[in-house]
């Protein structure tokens, strides 16, 4: 805590000498360390406290500045030690600077009456029109927003969760704003009722107005040129910049806005990406991304999401005006020029090709190409389970995890093959097989909704959603095995028993966590009955249920084998593992080399093409392994691949030497 002394009169008239004004001069309280030096032509009023200014900013091409207050209007202002504040073109009021702050070349910063900084703002997202708010405070998580906006069929939860945020908004409100400490903010505009955090950087921003910039040492925020920003929170580690214009959006941790990005009523969480185009009303979950500058997200719902360029969706019918809303759910994308009408529903790393207006809801049938041809929507079941593509994606997300902040707010599951896919593909093997009952096995095509799936089709989804279903049981089961301390074969079945209460029936993807409906049930039952009573209660549930996630998935994974094989764990045999076992090898090296021959492709004779120019087919090979570095053979990717394979495969030969000695 800083002691503060008055002003001594030989130094007030230093301060006038340096031609600093004010109407009461016995309102400003100085630390015990300040000299009146480094302070000139500026204009105090209201309360004012002052620091120590010793430090010397090295600035870009070599410039020195010290620290100091010249050029400048404060009212109602307290300046940390070894601040630089210069050329304030109007003036900074109400505002609690904190140390080794520079601010240069702005126009005015202030705080103008109560104001809560952005938090308790009402974000209309999915339904344009309304009915999904979702208030976004400092500490929103995706998860938090998912049951805000979707779970409106709980109208008492919803009340209890607005109230936890109305008090949190309560608690941050205040009529001095705040900017922290080794702030950066020059050359810029209006700033009006930010919360600046520590080591933020703002750098020509045009407006920034009523908002919250959480920056912090581990995890800095860096705001850019041109940018403009009304009723916002941007979360730390996340840079917005380069003419980006954004009105009652929330900005997650490590998310990228910028290239004169355009967004409203949006929510953006852990890792998206926006570039050139626009967003309205939209709910991007982890890792949403979209580069092109024709590429419009309107009211939809994504996460994993990859946006082609020309991306474009239509949230009304010229009925009853924008209502309407679509989800794409987790890993779907888009090609360059796809159209989807709302409402829709795509199911999970699925790839959408082409115009599609028939309202589709493919969720039953994940990891599918939807590709229309000639106004018709055309589905292939699983087809995207054997593309390269899905996998590598599925391999650069936690990679591309930008979050350095240690408190980390959205909790976020990788796995592409987890309860939440598989149980979708259990139920897309009974769709598919109830269309061979109901129009023969012998159809050409078949009508699913308001598309059609070829036979050629449908029997692969059939065979990708088989091979998919073992791989993911052969993996928990083998997880077990290996994990496991036995002798016996009943020391083994004891070791199968599940450990977790919940993890049976459905389960649901909140927004990057993958979980049982059950126990996110029991969560939304404590927030409604008032067993959890703050907003850092339920954040704490949250991260608890998505750390319990294995144990949730064996309990899930321990019936379902039960059903799908009609194997009961509890007294199975060893003969009986090793036959699942030799099931999981076959099929995850099944995969694999589907995988394999489809990123052969990208090194086939028609992939060179506009290689090699002016060159013969040699020197076409010769540029293509220059710029691409290698055959394919020696790609890094592919050499994972059958690196994959090998190790899978000598996993599945161990677990069957431990089976054969039971």
């Amino acid at each position: 805590m800083m002691n503060y002394r008055k002003l001594t009169s030989e130094e007030i008239e230093i301060l006038k000498s340096q031609m600093c004004t004010s109407d009461e001069w016995e309102s400003i309280e100085v630390s015990e360390d300040f000299v009146p030096k480094y302070v000139r032509h500026t204009r105090f009023s209201g309360k004012i406290r002052l620091g120590a200014f010793r430090k010397v900013f090295s600035m870009p091409g070599g410039m020195c500045k010290h620290s100091g207050l010249y050029y400048t209007t404060l009212h109602n202002v307290t300046v940390g030690d070894d601040c630089c504040i210069e050329n304030v073109k109007n003036y900074i009021a109400n505002y609690e600077i904190g140390h080794d702050t520079f601010i240069e070349n702005v126009d005015i910063i202030l705080t103008d009456g109560v104001s809560s900084f952005g938090n308790g703002v009402e974000v209309a997202v999915l339904n344009e029109t309304g009915g999904r708010e979702v208030m976004i405070f400092d500490r929103l998580t995706a998860q938090t927003a998912y049951v805000m906006a979707l779970y409106r069929h709980r109208p008492e939860m919803v009340a209890k969760l607005r109230e936890m945020i109305n008090r949190y908004v309560e608690s941050v409100s205040s009529s001095v704003g705040y900017i922290g400490s080794n702030v950066t903010i020059v050359d810029s505009g209006y700033i009006k009722n930010v919360k600046i955090g520590d080591c933020c950087k703002i750098e020509g921003a045009s407006r920034l107005k009523n908002g919250s910039i959480n920056s912090n040492e581990a995890a800095p925020v860096h705001v850019g040129v041109g940018v403009i920003g009304d009723d916002f929170i941007i979360c730390s580690g996340s840079s917005v910049k380069d003419g980006v214009t954004f009105s009652r959006c929330f900005v997650g941790q490590a998310c990228k806005l910028g290239h004169n990005y355009s967004a409203t009523d949006s929510l953006f969480f852990s890792n998206c990406q926006g570039e050139n185009g626009e967003a309205c009303a939209i709910f991007a979950g982890p890792y949403t991304v979209t580069h092109h500058k024709s590429t419009l997200l309107i009211a939809g719902m994504f996460s994993f999401m990859n946006a082609g360029s020309g991306s474009n969706q239509s949230n009304h019918m010229y009925k009853l005006g924008p209502i309407h809303q679509g989800i794409m759910e987790r890993g779907a994308k888009t090609s360059s020029d796809s159209y989807l009408l709302w409402p829709a529903k795509v199911g999970a790393f699925s790839l959408v090709m082409g115009r599609h207006v028939s309202h589709q809801d493919t969720s039953n049938l994940p990891f599918s190409y939807l590709i229309e041809q000639q106004n018709v929507s055309y589905i292939m079941p699983g087809a995207n389970l054997k593309s390269v593509g899905t996998i590598r994606d599925a391999k650069k997300w936690p990679g591309r995890d930008g979050r350095k902040d240690p408190d980390k707010l959205d909790q976020i599951n990788y796995n592409l093959l987890s309860p939440y896919t598989i149980q979708k593909m259990l139920n897309g093997v009974e769709v598919l097989k109830q269309l061979q009952t109901v129009s023969g096995m012998n159809s050409d095509t078949y009508t699913y909704q308001s598309g059609k799936i070829k036979s050629s089709s449908l029997k692969n989804g059939l065979k990708y959603y088989g091979m998919a279903i073992d791989k993911f049981l052969g993996n928990s089961l083998l997880t077990r095995i290996m994990n496991s301390e036995f002798k016996t074969i009943d020391d083994l079945r004891k070791a199968f028993e599940p450990k977790s209460v919940y993890g049976e029936g459905d389960w649901v993807d909140i927004s990057g966590m993958i979980a049982p409906k059950e126990a996110v049930t029991a969560l939304l039952d404590d927030i409604q009955s008032g067993v959890l009573t703050d907003i850092a209660m339920v954040n704490e549930r949250f991260a608890e249920m998505h750390g319990k996630y294995y144990f949730y998935e064996w309990r899930w994974a321990h019936k379902v084998i039960q059903d799908y094989y009609g194997v009961n764990l509890s007294t199975v045999t060893a003969e009986k593992l090793r036959e699942l076992v030799n099931r999981w090898k076959s099929s995850v090296v099944g995969l694999d080399n589907l995988i394999y021959e489809d990123a052969r492709k990208e090194f086939s004779l028609s992939a060179m093409t506009s290689f090699g120019a002016d060159g013969d087919e040699a020197q076409r090979k010769e540029d293509f392994m220059q710029v691409r570095g290698s055959f394919f053979e020696a790609d890094p990717f592919v050499k994972s691949v059958k690196d994959h394979i090998r190790i899978k495969s000598d996993l599945g030969d161990r677990a069957l030497e431990i089976l054969h000695r039971l």
